[in-house]
């Protein structure tokens, strides 16, 4: 019998190095295009609450000849620690599917950052007026970062008008730097508000959004509320809206639609989900003036993309790894 040979390791710099924000983009919208025609699967995320740190996530997935398992934290108290940590953090596993051997070993936040931002750009460019040009994030953290990034990649943010927001300002205008601070502003919510996009990446903690916030023609991410008890606009917000997820079942028990969901104010016939608009089944934005909402709670198959990816540059040798022997 075959012992099983050493197991790869991408740290998060090898990820990053190992997939470009532009491949990420491309791959995750293959994996709803894939999922949505049903050749790629996944159970329903499973929550393991901590309290009263946070939780942990354990999310699987399987397409093609690879499955994956994810299992990932959110402990929004890490960075405030006496030895400060991340609040995501993780591991990403990817198997043989036919014979079950373990053939890689990837950072999960550093996975996670990469399909939050791409997943952005895809809806974006789904949903979005044609003519939209300008961005802003609210919460410029790892995921912020990433979604402002991906956007970039995609060819939005390229002019000036752009804001970041955050109450750290150091962090919006590092972001700022990064990004050109001849296009990109550190701002305020009302100057987010006058962007073509708009995307939401905080906590989920607090509303940041309300219904007299919104005008005709603005496409909304909302990145932050992904599990139980989060949301980032107010219910009345969200119901006002043309409303698309990533999936329903979990973005109506765990994500920004949930309390419209369970206040009756939303109903499944009112939500498409991205896959069917990028598919070409179902439309997308029925005219210039509606407001877009794109909820993004995030699917095992997006990180089964990104892991595939990694996977296919470490082959190629375009990446190097640690190993482990098990």
């Amino acid at each position: 019998m075959r012992a099983v040979p050493a197991l790869p390791v991408l740290n998060r710099d090898a990820v990053l190095a190992a997939v470009s924000a532009a491949d990420a983009i491309h791959h995750t919208r293959e994996a709803f295009l894939r999922h949505h025609a049903g050749a790629w699967t996944m159970p329903s995320k499973v929550y393991l609450p901590s309290p009263p740190y946070g939780d942990f996530r354990a999310m699987p997935a399987l397409g093609g000849d690879l499955a994956m398992l994810k299992w990932i934290s959110s402990f929004p108290g890490n960075p405030d620690r006496a030895e400060p940590l991340p609040t995501v953090m993780g591991l990403v596993c990817v198997s043989d599917a036919r014979t079950s051997e373990p053939l890689l070993l990837l950072d999960a936040g550093a996975v996670t950052a990469l399909r939050t931002g791409a997943v952005a750009a895809v809806a974006t460019r789904a949903l979005a007026r044609p003519e939209a040009a300008t961005v802003a994030i609210i919460g410029c953290g790892l995921h912020g970062a990433w979604a402002a990034r991906c956007l970039v990649a995609d060819g939005y943010g390229g002019g000036g008008g752009n804001v970041l927001v955050d109450p750290r300002a150091d962090v919006a205008a590092a972001l700022a730097d990064e990004l050109g601070a001849d296009r990109w502003t550190v701002g305020s919510t009302a100057d987010a508000l006058r962007c073509d996009v708009l995307c939401c990446v905080t906590p989920g903690h607090e509303i940041v959004l309300d219904v007299g916030n919104l005008r005709p023609g603005l496409h909304l991410n909302m990145l932050g509320a992904d599990g139980p008890g989060k949301a980032e606009m107010s219910i009345g917000a969200v119901a006002s809206c043309a409303l698309f997820c990533d999936e329903w079942a979990q973005a109506s028990h765990g994500g920004e639609l949930t309390g419209a969901v369970e206040a009756g104010m939303v109903t499944r016939e009112q939500v498409t989900d991205l896959g069917a608009v990028l598919t070409g089944e179902a439309p997308g934005r029925r005219g210039p003036e509606a407001v877009t909402l794109f909820d993004s709670t995030g699917l095992a198959i997006q990180d089964l993309a990104i892991a595939a990816a990694a996977l296919d540059a470490l082959r190629a040798g375009r990446v190097s790894a640690q190993t482990i022997e098990l």
